[in-house]
């Protein structure tokens, strides 16, 4: 998961995209980077850590320009190699830079096509990389000295042709501007927004609406799958269809962990959704458990903490805060490597004893995937003097791998996969374990927009939404993604200026 940010102002853009990428900052913390255009050259920064430690203000000084793109990123799959930040540059043609959120699945079948047919040459092994060449080979292929939307839109209809997967995108070509695109699935959220300034109309394309609420813009609407928006330097505002077919499918745990409560996506309140969440899971209780002898509800933080507020209020019972969080530790949940999410549990959470002490107590989460979390917190209650410990997921088990960008590990790593609940309730050490139904999660999302369809549920129901994914697909990524593979090795980076190749 990754967060992007794009601009095209009549101003300096260098801070208003830091910004964006420190509200970002929940969708990825193992890099940043942020890339402007100065009268045609672009200045470049990257590397691997938090938005606040990659830029210094001397290096920010060097960002200018009054147009840019921006990235936060954690991987998912291999290492976190600071060589792998974005944005990507490709010099030919006109220079394209790139920063990209998901995660294609043919990327084997691009990159034999890229090297024999394209003749492209690629120096990482993301696969974000891939689609920016496939992008930059499909505008070189119409032959163009100078372009136009028309160009910028048939390429965009070349990559929807060739690529498959999750892909929200935002691109920058010196001169020209900046194009912000979503694949046919509208699997990964992207939106677009506009400012009124002196000096005319301002736009932004940015992963959250937050991000555009952050910095004073109106949200216009999210970009539909298949789409694609193109702002000109000048501020000219271009959008075209570019997909043949679309099958609005977007991932339904952006409204359960990734995304911030106070985004809209897709025009769903995350906030709201979360709220149903709650509702579905205290109704769930009450009809399968109606004796509950629940004393307090408490939230583990702090993306489940909506639900649990709304699960307690529903229940009739307290709700408290127990766990006090320590926010300069990062999500575990994306921590690559397991070693590194277990020290960090009791680094970041502390309980306070006067809320467990003697009661039994109902703890809620918005997911179990590796299980060791909720073990150690779990443990942790029964420390401070939890009576009984009883454990509820606003989200259904979590059994199958991800594959559009989320980086859920290889199946035997995740706690539900082949599993009872009861095994899982053993597992975790709960005296109870209560998850929601998928039918009620797609029911408490769908709710903010009934003209979706369908979802991708597939880390729950093992139902891939693009159609092409199988056993031998599934068995490559459990071989990246699985823990020996989470390196994580840092290297050094520097400040790269690159011309305009025109």
């Amino acid at each position: 998961m990754c967060g992007i940010a794009g601009i095209v102002s009549h101003q300096n853009v260098n801070q208003e995209l830091y910004d964006a990428l420190t509200v970002l900052q929940h969708r990825g913390q193992d890099a940043a980077g942020i890339v402007t255009c100065e009268n045609g050259r672009l200045h470049l920064r990257k590397d691997n850590g938090l938005t606040r430690d990659v830029f210094t203000t001397e290096q920010m000084m060097k960002l200018k320009g009054n147009m840019g793109i921006a990235h936060v990123r954690y991987p998912t799959a291999g290492c976190s190699s600071s060589s792998e930040a974005q944005p990507f540059y490709v010099n030919s043609p006109f220079g394209i830079t790139l920063a990209h959120n998901g995660n294609l699945t043919n990327t084997a079948t691009l990159k034999k096509e890229l090297f024999i047919e394209d003749q492209r040459h690629l120096n990482t092994n993301s696969d974000s990389e891939v689609l920016l060449n496939i992008f930059a080979h499909e505008l070189q292929q119409l032959g163009k000295l100078e372009l136009n939307k028309d160009d910028i839109f048939k390429a965009v209809e070349g990559v929807h042709r060739r690529c498959k997967g999750a892909y929200a995108v935002v691109l920058m070509i010196p001169n020209i501007g900046i194009i912000g695109f979503r694949d046919p699935h509208g699997i990964r959220p992207i939106v677009f927004g506009e400012r009124k300034s002196e000096q005319g109309t301002e736009f932004m394309i940015a992963s959250e609406s937050v991000a555009l609420d952050v910095l004073g813009f109106d949200l216009i609407r999210d970009i539909e799958p298949g789409e694609a928006v193109f702002i000109e330097e000048s501020g000219q505002l271009h959008t075209q269809q570019c997909a043949d077919e679309i099958n609005h499918c977007p991932c339904i745990f952006e409204y359960v962990y990734f995304a911030r409560p106070d985004s809209i996506i897709d025009n769903i309140s995350v906030y709201k959704a979360r709220l149903r969440m709650g509702d579905k899971l205290a109704e769930k209780i009450l009809k399968e458990w109606p004796d509950h002898d629940i004393d307090v509800v408490i939230p583990i933080p702090d993306t489940s903490r909506t639900s649990a507020l709304q699960m307690a209020y529903a229940l009739d019972v307290k709700f408290r805060e127990g766990f006090m969080k320590n926010r300069y530790i990062g999500r575990t949940f994306i921590m690559p490597g397991q070693q590194m999410r277990k020290k960090s549990v009791r680094q970041k959470l502390n309980a306070i004893g006067l809320e467990f002490e003697g009661k039994n107590v109902l703890l809620v989460d918005d997911s179990i995937v590796r299980g060791t979390t909720s073990e150690q917190i779990i443990q942790m209650a029964r420390d401070a003097g939890a009576k009984k410990v009883y454990f509820a997921s606003a989200a259904p088990a979590v059994r199958y791998p991800n594959v559009y960008g989320i980086d859920m590990p290889a199946a035997h790593e995740l706690i539900a996969h082949n599993r009872t609940e009861e095994e899982i309730c053993t597992a975790i050490g709960a005296d109870k374990m209560i998850y929601q139904d998928l039918e009620d999660l797609i029911d408490s999302v769908h709710k903010g927009n009934t003209k979706i369809k369908q979802f991708d549920t597939s880390c729950f129901d093992h139902k891939y939404v693009t159609g092409d994914i199988d056993d031998a697909y599934l068995q490559n990524i459990e071989a990246l993604r699985n823990d020996t593979a989470q390196t994580g090795k840092k290297i050094d980076t520097a400040i790269i200026d690159m011309h305009n190749s025109n």
